[in-house]
């Protein structure tokens, strides 16, 4: 008997993955182990391998975006024939594999959705055959599917048709398919903004003996090749601010606050497609060396596309810096569900008043954006400044294996 190809399920809150590439053409040869097509989610990618020997049969083009479970092909083996008309595969949507095989995306996807060639018509004549991606869209929209012409294989109706269909372009131009990486970025920051309370505010704060721990430490462990960062500290005044105001390191669910044990910092990662906010697990328990290392290890291997899911997953509060880019401050935008976020800008310098004479100092501004259904400004406000307590006066910062 033939053996289905499924387009695996990674984890358990995947909701559709594009084929990104047929590893083995149509027609060729595969041995068992042997890598069959490339994986794309919105938040990994990865190889999958032939469950058996034999000969490969596509009934979807590399591009296609399906449901986890579908079929996507057919390995017949030694002696068996392929019939002109293939059946017809069940969908198996309990097919999965460990979230720890797969390594994050780093690419984005340039491809239209499209949907299985085989049994699509059968399934046409009770339901409207359209991406996922298509209709999360247009229900956000209020379009009517039954209304909009499919462009894809059979007509299946892509995200890309009911875009058109909601505001036609009337300027010239290219359109560039917002999926993958991106795609994810822009539905969780609608949702952020649409379903939490959001507040922000920011304070200044004197970075001179910030500036001089810094260089202290990276000639005291230049031997051991560690460097600190400003963002390792900001890290380690963070951990213990959160400890200290557990709400901020928090999350709603149904009518509870759910006080969370681990402090589980994401540090935001710019990559040309999008961001990626890798997470340094229990920040508060380790040395600022171990986090400075930790911290360089994942943000290299980030620009890689070489994370774990269990990398990107479980943050309980972020940091997000953009200094490097000359901003000052900025307003950043929750990660749901978590219920706080911090903007790091620029060091610039700054003036500090002694009576009647000026200081010159060096100093950075920092934004905090919480959710004001979990706590007030006030408590927020006490959150924030202990953040800038730690960080002028950071011996307590300097804690050493």
């Amino acid at each position: 008997m033939p053996k289905e190809i499924y387009l695996v399920k990674v984890g358990m809150t995947m909701k559709e993955g594009t084929v990104d590439e047929w590893y083995v053409a149509d027609g060729e040869n595969v041995d068992e182990g042997e890598d069959l097509y490339r994986l794309e989610t919105e938040k990994v990618n990865m190889d999958v391998e032939a469950e058996v020997s034999g000969t490969v049969k596509h009934i979807v083009e590399a591009g296609s975006t399906l449901e986890p479970g579908d079929v996507i092909g057919w390995i017949f083996e030694a002696g068996e024939e392929m019939p002109e008309t293939l059946p017809v595969g069940k969908p198996n949507p309990t097919l999965a594999i460990s979230e720890e095989s797969a390594t994050s995306a780093s690419d984005v996807s340039t491809s239209h959705a499209a949907a299985s060639k085989t049994g699509a018509s059968n399934r046409r004549s009770t339901r409207i055959a359209a991406s996922p991606a298509a209709k999360r869209l247009a229900e956000d929209l209020g379009i009517e599917l039954s209304i909009i012409e499919g462009t894809g294989p059979r007509g299946r109706i892509t995200r890309e048709d009911v875009e058109s269909a909601s505001k036609p372009s009337t300027v010239s131009g290219h359109r560039v398919p917002l999926t993958g990486l991106r795609g994810t970025i822009a539905r969780r920051m609608s949702e952020s903004l649409r379903d939490t309370a959001q507040l922000s505010m920011s304070m200044e704060v004197r970075m001179d003996r910030c500036i001089e721990l810094r260089s202290k430490l990276n000639e005291q462990w230049k031997d051991e090749n560690v460097r600190i960062a400003y963002t390792d500290l900001i890290l380690a005044a963070t951990a213990i601010s959160l400890k200290d105001y557990p709400l901020m390191n928090s999350f709603i669910e149904g009518d509870q606050i759910v006080l969370l044990d681990s402090i589980n910092i994401g540090v935001a990662v710019a990559l040309d497609e999008g961001l990626i906010v890798p997470v340094v697990q229990d920040v508060g328990s380790k040395s600022l060396k171990n986090v400075a290392r930790e911290a360089a290890d994942l943000a290299s291997r980030a620009r890689d596309g070489n994370l774990t899911v269990n990398e990107v997953s479980g943050g309980t509060f972020t940091v997000s810096s953009l200094g490097m880019y000359g901003v000052d401050s900025f307003t950043p935008i929750l990660n749901p569900p978590q219920t706080g976020i911090l903007g790091v800008g620029g060091i610039y310098d700054g003036i500090q008043w002694s009576g009647d004479k000026a200081i010159k100092t060096r100093s950075m501004k920092l934004s905090l954006t919480w959710d004001h259904r979990v706590l007030d400004g006030s408590p927020a406000a006490q959150f924030l400044s202990r953040i800038r307590e730690l960080l002028e006066r950071p011996d307590s910062l300097d804690s050493t294996d």
